[in-house]
């Protein structure tokens, strides 16, 4: 294989460069919950997810000896943050065996392991052993739950098992492919093609779609948390050549053999009934009534996939910032001016980016550097004809509809599924 096998990790609500590699699922802090279990007993709606023959592994120093003879790793303390300590090689409960570490962030780390039972690889969600990570955990569970009992698809991916180790929830998953973020890293960031670009774009918005009809909403969604089902690739001529030279020298690209992805990191996601006035959401996925503080919904996940798109066509992500004012000022910059409506209505932690009714930039700016981070960017339409060779137009229509500024006006997935960036290709064929 070309490219290894990953499981896609997410780093939620942190600033960072675009090119530096991203591992992490980042929980925020859990709300107050009454769910959570300790040395192996079950509680709420997440029972049958418990393996008998994957049980809680709730060891002390004085069994040391005992749990050696019986496969499981001597007992070890955990590190400073709280996160498991590990070696490759060694068992995780007597089922699994752990491979190697995919990913390390701040909810944990994320294990490759051998399941014995089922004689596969298997991706394991190691949480830290800190009441809040655990607290999320089980929110996390319940909603994977809920998406495997009803996700006829597959668009999601699917939860395999749970255990309680040695104090640290455990969530097992199936093992994927690359991320798309992942994808485009080892590609030098070269764009998909379009007809690509509408097949991931369909998938993505079902699987929206389906998220948002449960009552949903991920709240994170961006290339790290979109996986490829498979890690094969097809070699292509890289056609771009001649508006560029290639960034690593060479005149081909990879191409993901198949289009089949799945959405996973749900450590975020919130039901519709929640309170929905905090941060959400990656930086560069952000919405910009999440950015002003006037509460979100449904379509701040519709936003994200407006972002994404047009990182698969370009290979570089749209809005690449790191603090407020640079990213409203980039949006006017693509898309035009907010409204002023939601100017008014900013809440006292955005209205300092605001004077007289319209946003405060370029006076209130850091830097000359961050004016010119914004000054450079292209209007949405030039952006996308820049990169896309054919479909241009319904895409651009698309994207202006994904990138609606008031949420009450934005699209939904559902309706852009019926867009003829989709409709159209369907009567082509």
């Amino acid at each position: 294989m070309e490219l290894e096998l990953l499981t896609g990790i997410s780093h939620a609500f942190v600033d960072r460069p675009r090119k530096r590699r991203r591992m992490a699922w980042d929980v925020p802090p859990a709300p107050q919950v009454h769910l959570g279990i300790s040395c192996g007993h079950e509680v709420g709606d997440v029972t049958s997810f418990i393996s008998s023959k994957a049980p809680s592994d709730c060891t002390s120093p004085s069994l040391d000896k005992e749990k050696t003879r019986n496969g499981s790793p001597p007992w070890r303390e955990d590190d400073k943050d709280g996160h498991y300590i590990f070696a490759v090689g060694e068992n995780l409960t007597s089922r699994y065996k752990i491979h190697s570490k995919i990913g390390e962030g701040t909810f944990g780390q994320v294990l490759e392991c051998w399941d014995k039972e089922t004689n596969e690889m298997v991706a394991i969600k190691v949480v830290r052993g800190m009441k809040k990570y655990r607290d999320a955990a089980m929110i996390e569970i319940d909603v994977l739950q809920q998406l495997v009992r009803h996700d006829k698809s597959g668009c999601c991916v699917q939860i395999r098992n749970w255990f309680d180790y040695r104090n640290h929830i455990c969530i097992v998953f199936e093992k994927l492919g690359p991320s798309l973020y992942d994808f485009l890293q080892k590609n030098s960031y070269r764009s998909f093609p379009i007809d690509l670009v509408r097949e991931l774009a369909r998938q993505l918005l079902e699987c929206v779609a389906f998220i948002h009809d449960l009552r949903l909403i991920h709240t994170d969604l961006k290339p790290e948390n979109v996986l490829l089902v498979s890690s094969e690739s097809v070699r292509v001529p890289d056609y771009e050549i001649s508006l560029r030279t290639p960034k690593d020298g060479s005149y081909f690209k990879r191409l993901p053999k198949s289009s089949a992805i799945k959405v996973i990191d749900f450590g975020s996601t919130t039901y519709e009934h929640q309170d929905h006035n905090y941060i959400v959401s990656t930086r560069h996925y952000r919405a910009p009534e999440v950015i002003l503080g006037l509460g979100w919904s449904y379509p701040c996940d519709v936003w994200s996939i407006g972002c994404i798109l047009v990182e698969l066509c370009s290979g570089e992500t749209l809005f690449q910032t790191h603090e407020n004012l640079e990213h409203l000022a980039m949006m006017e910059r693509v898309l035009g001016p907010l409204p002023p409506h939601m100017l008014r209505t900013a809440d006292h932690h955005a209205d300092k980016y605001i004077r007289r009714g319209r946003l405060d930039w370029p006076l209130r700016t850091t830097s000359k550097e961050s004016i010119k981070a914004v000054t450079k960017l292209p209007r949405l339409q030039n952006l996308v004809m820049q990169h896309v060779d054919h479909s241009a137009g319904d895409l651009i229509d698309l994207l202006q509809g994904l990138f609606r500024y008031d949420p009450v006006e934005r699209l939904t997935a559902h309706e852009a599924l019926r867009h003829p960036f989709f409709t159209r290709d369907r009567h082509r064929r």
